[in-house]
């Protein structure tokens, strides 16, 4: 049975929250021990009222009349395991990703309100047991908020800045009848994607990683602020995949923290889901010869054998406080 209309029940109690409530308003949802993972500077947070506190009541302090737009919510059993055939861990997931929009009325995260509108680019994976949600990955992307804000904290975005848009398709949300032949073979063709490709790269050439097979050359890649959107494959490789491997160029994908498919979409988060040594200049810091761990999500559109749309988060602060830079002191 699918689970999706509890998340999606949790994401309503969220949304009418006010910010005299408590978290009686929507705990029945989650484990009293509820372990969440969210961006920087919140990280690791522990108990339905600690995600209560510091999570959800800072957003709702903080931007006027939050309104949650989702562009997609899917659901299956994970797999993440890199050797061997796959594996299901039995562990259940929901998952989305798309923005809230409201008027920035209050500081968030050290970043000053501006009194504008503005739109935030969430994404939350829910781990479920007993139709409980016990584990919790959450980003906001905080770069894409100061863009908007007019902030610079890093160089310009090599591609275009503040864009993050549902599917093509317009039916992110799997709240129809889905073959699950599809979605299995979606789960292969995923892990075939990021272990056999991206994981190929042989440190010198891009072909070497067979991207060209796996992206459609019109694919529409949402790459989180600070990198910006790609517009077609070849924006990819110029303005994203070569500056990151010039920076990066031993990083692999980990065992994942989860790895689902239902019908033509696919998902993961990772918590240090790829680690890389920091080689080469990246966004114009200089190497740091450091091991990174870098936290993140995706989500893919597949259309036949090809991906048409990538929507991708990485927590830059999380990523520049490990070159010991922290980009959010450098705001005021």
């Amino acid at each position: 049975m699918s689970k999706k209309p509890l998340v999606a029940e949790y994401w309503r109690a969220l949304d009418a929250v006010n910010v005299i409530s408590d978290a009686s308003a929507f705990e029945t949802f989650l484990s009293p021990t509820v372990h969440c993972h969210a961006h920087q500077p919140l990280g690791e947070l522990a108990g339905a009222q600690s995600v209560y506190q510091q999570l959800w009541q800072p957003l709702i302090q903080s931007f006027a009349n939050l309104q949650r737009e989702t562009f997609l919510m899917l659901e299956g059993v994970s797999n993440g395991r890199i050797d061997g055939n796959i594996e299901l861990d039995g562990k259940y997931w929901v998952t989305g990703t798309g923005v809230f929009h409201g008027c920035f009325v209050e500081d968030y995260c050290g970043i000053r309100a501006t009194g504008d509108e503005v739109q935030l680019r969430w994404g939350e994976f829910c781990r479920l047991e007993h139709d409980v949600i016990v584990e919790l990955y959450f980003l906001i992307d905080l770069i894409d908020l100061l863009e908007q804000c007019g902030v610079t904290v890093l160089p310009a975005s090599r591609g275009a800045p503040c864009i993050y848009r549902p599917p093509a398709t317009m039916d992110g949300v799997v709240d129809y009848t889905i073959n699950d032949n599809e979605s299995a073979y979606s789960l292969r063709h995923i892990r075939q994607f990021i272990f056999d490709g991206l994981n190929a790269y042989d440190q010198n050439a891009l072909q070497s990683m067979g991207m060209a097979d796996y992206f459609h050359p019109r694919v529409q890649w949402y790459g989180p602020g600070g990198i910006g959107h790609c517009d077609g494959f070849h924006e990819f490789e110029t303005l994203h995949q070569q500056p990151w491997l010039q920076a990066f160029p031993d990083r692999r994908v980990q065992d994942l923290d989860a790895l689902i498919a239902e019908g033509a979409y696919s998902a993961a988060p990772g918590w240090s889901g790829v680690i890389a040594t920091h080689q080469g200049e990246y966004l114009s810091y200089s190497p740091t010869g450091r091991t990174i761990q870098i936290n993140g999500m995706d989500w893919w559109k597949r259309d036949a054998e090809q991906y048409v749309e990538n929507w991708v988060f990485v927590d830059m602060v999380h990523l520049f406080k490990q070159f010991g830079v922290n980009l959010l002191e450098q705001v005021n």
